[in-house]
């Protein structure tokens, strides 16, 4: 099994676990016991090191594993949509790649999408949509 196999099962098992209330309960019950074991301890720079290290730790691995699960559900999606926009007749071809736009670009299509949905039928927001992108690969 090659690395990125392993790290994409280990992330989709961290991923499905971290969301779950039972893990939330048992990270709950770990800062109840160190809270209470704080008197024991004399509330000790090193009882406090335990936590600020072990929250780190975790919290660091996790934007990692998180993030990596997040990317691949987001190219699934995307995929699923493409796919979707080429089997269907009436939709716009042209849209296939918009997610590779920057945010503002995408905000701009949103809202004239928006606004020509809201004023128009569906034959002119087609006619809008075809010229916006005409308009948009002229000027690239």
């Amino acid at each position: 099994m090659r690395i990125s196999e392993a790290f994409c099962q280990f992330s989709n098992l961290v991923a499905e676990t971290s969301g779950k209330p039972a893990t939330f309960v048992l990270a709950f019950i770990a800062i109840v016991v160190w809270a209470i074991t704080g008197p024991i301890f004399g509330f000790s720079e090193t009882w406090q090191l335990v936590v600020n290290t072990g929250t780190t730790i975790i919290t660091f691995l996790m934007v990692f594993i998180l993030q990596n699960s997040q990317n691949r559900d987001s190219k699934a999606l995307q995929a699923k949509l493409d796919e979707l926009i080429l089997t269907t007749a009436t939709a716009e071809n042209r849209f296939i790649g918009i997610e590779k736009l920057n945010e503002e670009e995408i905000a701009r299509l949103t809202e004239m999408l928006r606004q020509a949905a809201d004023s128009e039928g569906d034959r002119d927001v087609e006619r809008k949509v075809t010229h916006l992108y005409d308009r948009k690969r002229s000027e690239s």
